[in-house]
């Protein structure tokens, strides 16, 4: 039947069938299933507080480094060994130096790298530059020392000449300077804002882990020796620190927590050799004037470390819908135990799972087969078989011949017999006897064939007509016998006017029935009633198929005032 869309339709309520087995030990599996589930997403809501609203902190950072160290060459003070760096949240102390003092613009020899060192002038090429030299090769090959000649360039001179560090670092004193570290965070969702810095805070305290957690100043030696490292060997190469302010926040009334954690590792790889440049260095000058108006500079490369803080975190607050958003989440987990149970129960992979009675019968009573729509799909019922028989396939040979898959009718299913129409005992007609209805399911010679028609070779009970269509081509029973349409109940149930004349009126109490175009709405009557006769099921009657025998003795009882009939229609 055709499925139409209405207003009553939309008010409407579906539900799934629920098959119940008593059994202790497929029972113990579902509840322990549920209580694994119902205990995981407890902890899962109170652990990760999945019944909060979520936001990521917004940062803002400045530091102060404090500490004053003494050398065999000078003082250092914050504004010698501190440089400001252009990065965002970092900080960059100097722990040792190179320095090339009087330098001034002219020409010297290089220092003597691969590529500067030369035998004779043809070894220098003038204009030629290197990444790796100090300035422009002026073609000459000069002396650097007694021992190696190189090429002259122009550069600041004297050039650079220490290439490694000094051991132990200048400033290895540096790991007693301590930083202090501001830090404001800032959460839009919920419009809290909050410091590292209390309203109580203790300016001689310094960070510990275990006795001052939330103090914000920290001494150098003791943030390196937090992420793992030695102050004095790191400080010959320099490296790269991190320093991690973690806000983990918990905005709701009844447990209000918002303070930072301090975490500390080391970003730069340790472990690369001199050939790739370990540690973290830089140069720059600081330049003056000579008397004589000439300029003159200092070069300083630096070695140091530069400290990285990273500040990252979370603010939740309770919030209904996400609580409702979790729970309807959650409550998908239920299904493991349904699919577990269902597994157990239908599987027959593994030889504890053999089939058994038991679960053939839950298989019948929760699953069944449907196949999808399609035009090739067709149904067919036979007097001499017991079942409906499915035929899926595109037809090459005629409707008789083709083999289909069974299914089994309905057991008990009243709503056939409640369309029957009702009569009074007195106008029946009298169905015959049950001797008179027995051949029906025997293999006899049936009667001779009608004169006018030859009989069709895929017919079984000597009535059915030449058909063209291989759909139509079909008869009422597999071998051969006596016709359906021979039987009283045909004739009773299909063919009998007073039968249909009444379900007719049962539709229509208006319908006229002395009408001259009554044939049609009688025969159509006809086919529906042996529909529900032989198939008892409305799903399978607008894809089922009418014998070409029982067909035509309805035609014939019925006719078209035209002699045209439409036959069976294949809907795609």
């Amino acid at each position: 039947m055709a499925v139409c869309c209405s207003l009553k339709n939309l008010c409407e309520y579906e539900t799934s069938k629920v098959v119940r087995i008593q059994s202790v030990y497929y029972g113990s599996i579902k509840w322990a299933i549920h209580t694994v589930v119902f205990l995981y997403v407890c902890i899962v809501l109170i652990a990760d507080r999945r019944y909060q609203k979520k936001d990521s902190v917004i940062s803002s950072v400045h530091t102060k480094v404090k500490g004053v160290s003494q050398t065999d060459m000078r003082i250092w003070d914050t504004a010698e060994y501190t440089i400001p760096m252009q990065g965002i949240d970092s900080f960059f102390v100097v722990t040792n130096i190179i320095l090339t003092e009087n330098q001034i613009q002219g020409l010297c020899p290089e220092f003597p790298i691969a590529k500067a060192v030369c035998s004779t002038d043809r070894s220098c090429m003038k204009g030629r530059t290197d990444p790796q030299s100090n300035g422009i090769q002026t073609g000459k090959c000069v002396k650097y020392n007694t021992t190696i000649k190189t090429c002259e360039v122009a550069a600041w001179c004297p050039v650079e000449s220490v290439k490694s560090a000094p051991v132990p670092a200048v400033l290895r004193s540096a790991e007693n300077f301590t930083v202090l570290i501001k830090n404001n965070v800032h959460f839009p969702k919920f419009n809290y804002t909050k410091r590292n810095i209390s309203p109580e805070f203790n300016i001689s305290c310094t960070y510990d882990k275990s006795s001052a957690p939330q103090c914000p100043i920290f001494r150098l030696g003791d943030i390196l020796k937090a992420a793992g490292e030695n102050f004095s060997e790191v400080a010959v190469q320099g490296g790269i620190i991190a320093i991690e302010i973690n806000w983990n926040c918990i905005l709701d009334k009844w447990l209000h927590r918002c303070q930072p954690k301090y975490g500390f590792r080391r970003l730069d790889d340790k472990k690369t050799n001199e050939a790739l440049y370990p540690g973290y260095n830089f140069r720059f000058a600081k330049y003056y004037k000579q008397a004589n108006g000439k300029e003159e500079r200092t070069l300083i490369k630096a070695y140091g470390i530069r400290f990285d803080i990273l500040v990252f975190g979370t603010a939740g607050q309770f919030d209904f819908f996400e609580l409702l958003v979790y729970i309807g989440s959650a409550l998908s987990y239920f299904g493991l135990a349904q699919l577990v149970v269902d597994f157990l129960i239908t599987s027959y992979t593994f030889p504890c799972f053999k089939s058994n009675p038991v679960k053939k019968y839950y298989y019948q009573k929760k699953c069944e087969s449907v196949t999808g729509p399609r035009w090739t799909l067709l149904y067919v019922s036979f007097v001499d078989e017991p079942h409906i028989f499915m035929i899926d396939k595109l037809l090459r040979t005629s409707l008789q011949n083709v083999k289909g898959e069974v299914i089994h009718r309905r057991v008990g299913d009243a709503a056939p017999a409640a369309k029957l129409p009702l009569q009074r005992p007195d106008e029946a007609v009298p169905l015959g006897t049950s001797q008179e209805l027995q051949p029906l399911n025997t293999a006899e010679e049936p009667p001779p064939l009608p004169s006018f028609r030859e009989r069709p070779p895929w017919c079984s009970c000597g009535k059915c007509r030449p058909a063209q269509p291989y759909w139509e081509q079909l008869c009422c029973r597999r071998t051969a016998g006596p016709c359906i349409t021979a039987s009283a109940l045909f004739e009773r149930l299909v063919l009998s006017r007073l039968t249909l004349e009444f379900v007719l009126l049962y539709r229509d109490p208006l319908l006229d029935l002395k009408a001259e175009s009554l044939c049609r709405p009688l025969r159509h009557c006809a086919y529906e009633q042996y529909l529900r006769w032989r198939f008892g099921q409305e799903d399978l009657e607008e894809r089922a198929v009418i014998p070409s025998c029982c067909r035509w003795q309805i035609r014939d009882a019925f006719p078209s005032e035209k002699g045209e009939y439409s036959g069976f229609q294949k809907k795609k």
